[in-house]
């Protein structure tokens, strides 16, 4: 009794076929491109995310049927569309894009508005889905005239892979991705019309919101009739991946950015440190919320040394580059390409490479672009330390997770365990044991037998030596910050 993933994320989109017992039966992965039309700018085209989600589909089935489909998408990208052409009337604008900086700083100088954005749990920042969809409304001609008309639809990419994939008979979405729109109370667990007022969203335009678990309808493009059984931000899924579903449960997801949770239970609680509440998951109308950090670039940074540095071959390579070297010999690398998360959020900074001298060379880059990830999360964790819940331990997943001296590093700098599963694609798995426990094939969340950890890392290093590291980062950020 298979279960069919389906997870959308920034630079690509893949399918895992699951088996009743979580073992991988097949997997397919098609990237897509990614558009810059201006600096900061990131946008994709909507109906490439569809087409090779499908065909990732059914390349991983190959003629099989799946019993459900559970679906987990990058979240705050967002889409607008017309119902009646089923064509988006833009790209869809990436959730790292940061266009709308300008008009989240004009907001925040109204306490009102901030006030209405304290029911969302998030920041007034460009990384939301509010302010991209108002500037598709006030910039794309006509665009806002129709959506005032009832004309058209929008959503995060999950609401719009849905709605495609059940031939435009749902438009839903669930409490995780609406909790990532800046326009959704996550305390009522409804759409906010306060909010959609002070961002000028029409209320018509949004999906309905729905469990992470629920029936989501059906498919007719896989063959046969296939029930959609949950969706989820991917993150969200990652953790019910790693099976974070206790009050205290931590995980960090190193994809193209990073995204550290850490589950509150059923309490979501207020961060000192602009860290972000957000709902981990909603099941039987039962909300557990968690906050979390985000770092923007991650793997994007390794991307960067091999597409626009050409100092690698392979994202794999910067693993034996970095180790060729004993230090970074001083140099630090702030990848803030499209600014700074948690716990700095700076939207307008950009980029810098510091302390680099004449024997600065490939590999101390190398070196220097994998540390910046490391001591992010490093700083994330004090963060949350400082918020009162500190980290005792780190599941980690993700693409960069199978990086050993990488995995090392973290432990190093957060001085706690980090355990890597036997299954990185923790995403995937996590939108298909939502599906699969709604579809009454797999257990409920919690049972043993389900997660298995591949490897431990434990702290090790020279204290004195990983915190004048950490030292030097704190230096790099304030010539980043001009003080």
């Amino acid at each position: 009794m298979p279960i069919l993933a389906l997870d959308a994320g920034t630079t690509s989109t893949r399918a895992i076929l699951f088996g009743d017992d979580g073992t991988i039966i097949r997997q397919a992965q098609r990237a897509f491109e990614q558009f810059f039309p201006h600096d900061g700018w990131v946008e994709h085209d909507a109906d490439e995310i569809f087409d090779a989600t499908l065909a990732c589909a059914r390349d991983a089935l190959d003629g099989q049927h799946a019993d459900a489909i559970g679906i987990a998408v990058q979240r705050e990208t967002v889409v607008v569309w017309d119902p009646h052409t089923g064509r988006p009337v833009h790209r869809a604008i990436v959730w790292q894009d940061r266009r709308t900086a300008e008009r989240c700083q004009q907001l925040a100088k109204d306490p009102a508005a901030l006030a209405l954005v304290a029911r969302t749990g998030l920041l007034l920042d460009p990384y939301f889905s509010a302010t991209k969809l108002a500037w598709i409304l006030e910039n794309v001609v006509g665009v806002r005239a129709r959506a005032e008309r009832g004309e058209l639809l929008a959503g995060t990419i999950d609401t719009w892979l849905l709605w495609k994939l059940t031939g435009g008979k749902v438009h839903a979405t669930d409490a995780t991705n609406a909790s990532r729109t800046l326009l959704f109370d996550i305390r009522r667990q409804q759409w906010d019309d306060d909010l959609c007022a002070l961002f000028g969203v029409p209320r018509q335009l949004l999906p309905e919101v729905r469990d992470s678990a629920a029936d989501y309808g059906t498919t007719d493009l896989l063959g046969e009739r296939t029930p959609i059984r949950a969706l989820i931000g991917d993150q969200q899924a990652a953790a019910v991946g790693q099976e974070c579903i206790a009050a205290g449960d931590a995980k960090a997801t190193y994809g193209t950015g990073c995204f550290v949770l850490v589950n509150t239970g059923d309490t979501p609680l207020v961060s000192k440190h602009r860290l972000l509440t957000t709902v981990a998951l909603r099941l039987d109308g039962a909300t557990t919320y968690a906050l979390e950090g985000s770092i923007f670039n991650a793997g994007s940074v390794v991307q960067w040394l091999r597409d626009q540095l050409g100092l690698i071959a392979t994202a794999a390579e910067s693993e034996a580059v970095a180790m060729s070297v004993e230090s970074s010999g001083g140099a630090y690398l702030v990848p803030a390409f499209t600014g700074l998360g948690a716990p700095w959020w700076l939207p307008d900074a950009r980029g810098v490479l510091t302390g680099i001298t004449r024997d600065t060379g490939r590999a101390q880059v190398v070196r220097a672009a994998l540390e910046s990830v490391a001591l992010q999360t490093r700083d994330l964790a004090g963060a949350f330390a400082d918020d009162g819940v500190p980290l005792a331990r780190l599941r980690v997943d993700g693409g960069m997770a199978a990086n050993d001296w990488l995995m090392q590093a973290i432990a190093d700098q957060l001085r706690v365990t980090v355990e890597r599963p036997a299954i990185l694609e923790t995403t995937a798995w996590g939108a298909a044991r939502l599906a699969g426990m709604h579809a009454g094939i797999y257990p409920k969340l919690g049972t043993p037998g389900f997660r298995s950890v591949e490897k431990v890392f434990s702290p090790g290093g020279d204290v004195e030596r990983v915190n004048a590291l950490h030292e030097g980062w704190i230096r790099a950020l304030k010539t980043l910050q001009g003080s």
